[in-house]
This record gives structure tokens, sequence and C-alpha cells, in this order.
């Protein structure tokens, strides 16, 4: 028997106690989990499309028909292996159960290894469709991320693999990351990958809300609770319940309300503003912060506590600079974008134009390039802060020389996976010259190994 048959169950429904003692006593020193049930409605609630285990119910029965109780279950989900158990041979409703979706049909005095074998058999199938299910969830799910979480890099695609396998864990985390590196466009892609995608996905800037709004902006208040509060409210801690809250700077939220958020963590309660009922909340809770979290609470500026409560797990996004390599896939993916919502016709970004965009400086990151796109998609000019001409001007070699010298540098990297010595091989120059060049154009070997 499979070892991971330990974490699903076998139900027998049968009206009979006798033989639904006997079947548990049988599975149960075979080592499986089971359990009986006189009433097959109850049965049929333990059902899901991701429930792992074998049923096996009687036809006849008082409540209800065996071949209903199949149908039910097959309503659910079509692959959950329903196993039919009769006392009476009888050809007619055997066929007529194989066709309307049973796994098998077996007589109750037949050889106990005999339903021991079938079970096993049914339980593998169930395993094999699950897993195939979360496999084809993976590869589905990677695809989204991949339009999503946009680059190439190696760092991009670690941060995606990370992404996916903590949204399956349902901790609380810290997002850390510059302005602008995309820190709600990865704790949404959290929440959509994970079991809570169904529930509500609610965000709030600690760091856009005056302290004397942000505590009921989260806990929500009872009416008559200070001048102005007319009627209840319910907060965005409460609203959430069920799925994710997104408290982006983090770092700004008052002292005062730390303390109570460190309460909601550990209790998973709340009491609204002039209440004194305690609301069970059902949370994630994603935290986002510009500076690091370790380094404010060390100054005291944000509890040690609560820091350590919501640094369960925690993410770290790059700068647009630490990543220049994605910058012509994604400024292409933004200005496409753009020209799709602006009701615009697609323009052909060039080459040069690529290059000169990877040796802009890009303070305000991904946000400031998606800005960018979207502004030359609409013909307009770049911005003060970005010195780019989209063709080359005469006069300007060396810049001209610079783009070259980078992309043949990067092409020779690629090619070689990193390896320095292949790549000065290839080059035809010196290791020494080839690091000074790479420190130059802020190429980093680990980018392509």
């Amino acid at each position: 028997m499979s070892s991971a048959m330990n974490h699903g169950q076998i139900i027998v429904i049968d009206d009979e106690e006798i033989v639904r003692e006997s079947m548990i006593q049988t599975l149960e020193l075979e080592g499986y989990t089971a359990a009986a049930f006189e009433d097959p409605r109850a049965a049929i609630a333990e059902c899901s499309m991701n429930w792992l285990g074998v049923i096996i119910c009687d036809v006849r029965m008082d409540i209800m028909h065996g071949l209903e109780v199949l149908q039910k279950i097959l309503e659910i989900d079509p692959e959950i292996p329903v196993i039919m158990f009769s006392g009476h041979s009888d050809i007619a409703i055997a066929i007529e159960a194989i066709r309307k979706g049973a796994y098998d049909f077996l007589e109750k005095n037949d050889d106990p290894q005999h339903h021991l074998n079938t079970v096993e058999r049914a339980w593998k199938k169930r395993e094999l469709v699950l897993e195939n299910r979360r496999l084809r969830q993976v590869i589905d799910g990677q695809h989204e991320i991949d339009q999503r979480l946009v680059g190439q890099t190696e760092v991009m695609v670690r941060l995606r693999e990370t992404v996916l396998q903590l949204a399956q864990v349902d901790v609380d985390l810290v997002i850390n990351g510059e302005t602008g590196t995309g820190k709600e466009v990865v704790a949404k892609c959290l929440h959509d990958f994970s079991p809570r995608r169904d529930k509500p996905f609610v965000a709030l800037n600690c760091g856009a809300v005056t302290e004397s709004v942000i505590e009921s902006e989260l806990f929500g208040h009872e009416a008559g609770s200070f001048t102005g509060a007319n009627k209840k409210r319910i907060g965005k801690l409460e609203f959430a319940s069920g799925g994710t809250l997104f408290l982006d700077e983090i770092e700004s939220m008052p002292p005062s309300l730390q303390i109570r958020l460190l309460r909601v963590l550990q209790e998973r309660t709340l009491q609204r503003l002039g209440g004194n009922e305690d609301i069970n909340v059902d949370i994630r809770v994603i935290a986002a912060s510009k500076e690091e979290l370790r380094d404010a609470a060390d100054r005291g500026t944000f509890r040690e506590d609560l820091y350590y409560r919501l640094n369960v797990a925690n993410i770290d996004l790059p700068s647009l600079n630490q990543r220049k390599d994605d910058i012509p896939l994604l400024f292409s993916h933004f200005a496409e974008q753009a020209c799709q919502r602006f009701n615009r016709e697609s323009r052909p970004v060039s080459d040069f134009l690529l290059q000169q965009l990877c040796l802009q400086s890009w303070p305000g990151n991904v946000r400031e390039l998606r800005n960018a796109a979207e502004r030359w998609s609409l013909g307009l000019p770049f911005g003060s802060n970005i010195s780019i001409s989209e063709t080359p001007k005469e006069g300007n070699l060396d810049e001209l020389v610079a783009c070259y010298e980078r992309e043949v540098i990067l092409s020779a990297l690629k090619a070689n996976e990193g390896q320095i010595e292949l790549t000065a091989q290839a080059l035809g120059i010196p290791r020494k010259k080839l690091y000074l060049r790479m420190k130059k154009y802020d190429l980093d070997r680990k980018d392509f190994g």
C-alpha cells in the first residue's frame, strides 16, 4: 500500500451496521483510513474535486438507491472512483452501474482480498488523477505568471518559482523592494495562485492614509463610535476574511495600530472601533515595505514582535537596474499593452531604442519604464528625466560604440553561459579586459550561468 494512502480516506456507504463494521475493520487492518456512513447524503457531502479517496457504496438502501448516490458523487467529480457493492448477483444492475460511471461492481460474498485489490487499483487511479490535475495547474499557472511577472533573467525566473511555491503555503509574509518594483503585482499573484483565489484581495497603502483615518479603514467602526460615524462600517481586515489583505508601506503604520494588528495576527479576531464583540477573521496578510523592516525594528520605528509575526516568509524584489537585460522585453510588453488599451496601432520598437533604454538609470523601476512605454506608444516625449533618441544621432559615435560593445559582450556571455574564460576567448580579449567591460556595462556573470 502506498504511504500516500494515509493522507486520504475510504468511505463505506451501507445501511447495514454489520456490513459497515466488517468493511471498516478489513480496510483499517490493511492500513487505510476509513469512514462508514449509513446516510448517503452525509457521505456525499465529504466529496470534492480535490478529495483523495475511494467510495464503496451499497446498491440497495432505503434512504437512497446506490445508483442515485453514484450519480450525485459523479456530478461533484466524474473521476472519483465509486465501487458499487451488493449482496445479490444482479448482472443487469452491475451493467447499468458500470455504464453510469462506476469504477467496478463487487459482490459482498466475494473474497475479501479481491475487494482489497480493487480498492487499491481505484486508489492509485485517484492519486494519478489528482497528480495530473496538479501538474496541469502548475503548467497553466506558469504560463499565466510569465505574463504578469515579465522577465527572462535568472532573478525573475527564481522569483516566479518562489511566488508559485509560497502561493500554496498559507503563511503571512513580507515583500521588500524599492518603489516601483511591483510589490502589489507580486502580492496579487500570491493571492491569485493560492487556494484563497476565489475570495477577496484587499489592498491598503498605509502611507497614503492619515493616522486619524487608517484605524477605521482597517478595523471598521460601529455606528456612533465617533463624530460622523452615522452607521456601521466594515473595515478592510474584516472584508478580506477568507482572502488576502495586502498592506503596502507597512513601515508607515502608526505604532498604536501596530499593536492592534499584532493581536489580530495572533488571535485572528478583531473588534470594530466602538465595539466589544470579537469578530473572527480568516485572512492571509502580505505586507510590503520599501525599506528593510529589520532595520526599522532595530531603530525602534517598527515593532520587533510584529516584524517576526509577519516575516514568516519574505520575498526580495530586484530593482530594474539589477535586471537590465529584461528592459527590452518589458518595454515591448508594456508598449504593446498600451497600444491595445489606447486603441493605437502597434509601433515597431527599434533595436537602437532598446539599447538606449538599457543605458538609462531607472530610479522609478518598472513603474517608470511602464510610464515611458505608455508615453512612447502615444507618440509623446519620454520625459525630462530620460534622455533618449529613437534613432542614432550624427556625431554620437561614443554612445553608439558603447551600445554595440555592450550587445556584443552580452551575446557572448549568453552563448557561453557566463563562463568568463570561454567568453574572453570568443571575443578575443584578455579576461581582465572582459571584467572591466562587464563592470562598465553592469553585467553579472551569474545572470547567464
